[in-house]
């Protein structure tokens, strides 16, 4: 293993910082900072391979297939995070879109690094949650080397499910139980094999894009507006409001009143302004778009 962490863009040294101990507070922020900026060029190179990783995932999805991340440490954290947060924004099953982190939900407040050699652990993972070909199973590791993360894909793989890669190194050792490797290089840490910097950055962006693009896709966005969000407290309720406002063009009280006739679904409140149609009529044509508004919109008006 330390052959192999040796070779690890993420395990050298930074040049750039070797005096960020002996720096102003300002300067420690300066050096920080310059690293960071370095994160989105990386994330940019590899939209190609994101962009096979999105139409993947949207065919999955598309066909009743769900998506997995799996992770170890800060890479298991951001996989939870971006997947517990695409039910309030999307409107989406909690099932449809699953993190896992090694160590379990303890894991995510407390460092258990233990649990990332852990493969069987990882394999049994995929067992239980009952991955199926119909699947997505997404290993989160900067290192590629986490061998909870490689079993996890390793089994998905041998179940039939689809397997994509976040790595932050290239030829890592995931790499290849991957159908899709998307490997941001974001260099060497400021502070040496700190992956929560520049590494856990980058896979943030990556995520985003992943989920985003998907749902995107999946017709959960309207314009730019995220139509299908769960109104579950006052500022989104607030939100909803703004949303079918500034989608139809209609005052704050048209708004709040389609939106209680149509139980606070925004999509179905625009639906219901822009073409004149009762609850079940705007939702039987939704229904018949698979959620696309715009589709739903061309088919009435045509």
């Amino acid at each position: 293993m330390n052959e192999y962490l040796a070779g690890l863009t993420t395990e050298q040294t930074n040049r750039d910082t070797v005096t960020i101990d002996e720096s102003s507070t300002e300067q420690i922020l300066r050096l920080l900072s310059q690293e960071d900026a370095k994160v989105p060029t990386a994330v940019a190179e590899e939209i190609p391979q994101i962009t096979e990783a999105v139409e993947l995932l949207h065919q999955a999805l598309k066909n009743g297939g769900r998506m997995f991340y799996v992770g170890a440490g800060t890479s298991g954290r951001l996989g939870v995070l971006d997947a517990s947060e695409c039910p309030p924004t999307f409107g989406v099953d909690p099932e449809l879109v699953q993190g896992y982190i090694a160590g379990g939900d303890n894991a995510l407040r407390t460092a258990v690094e233990g649990f990332e050699d852990n493969a069987e652990a990882g394999a049994e993972l995929i067992e239980r949650c009952g991955v199926t070909h119909r699947d997505v199973v997404i290993g989160i590791s900067a290192s590629g080397g986490a061998e909870f993360v490689i079993a996890a894909l390793k089994k998905a793989g041998e179940i039939g499910a689809a397997t994509i890669g976040v790595v932050n190194n290239k030829r890592t050792k995931l790499e290849a139980f991957c159908d899709i490797c998307i490997a941001p290089v974001v260099g060497p840490e400021a502070v040496m094999g700190s992956t929560r910097l520049k590494a856990g950055t980058a896979q943030k962006l990556v995520l985003n894009m992943l989920t985003t693009a998907t749902m995107v896709k999946l017709g959960k966005v309207y314009n730019n507006l995220m139509v299908d969000l769960k109104p579950s407290n006052q500022k989104l309720e607030a939100r909803s409001i703004r949303i079918v406002q500034i989608a139809t063009g209609i005052n704050a009280e048209g708004a709040a009143a389609a939106l209680e006739k149509a139980s606070m679904n925004c999509k179905l409140a625009i639906m219901m302004i822009e073409t004149g149609l009762s609850v079940p009529e705007a939702q039987a044509a939704l229904d018949l778009s698979e959620g696309n508004i715009k589709a739903a919109i061309r088919v009435r008006r045509s």
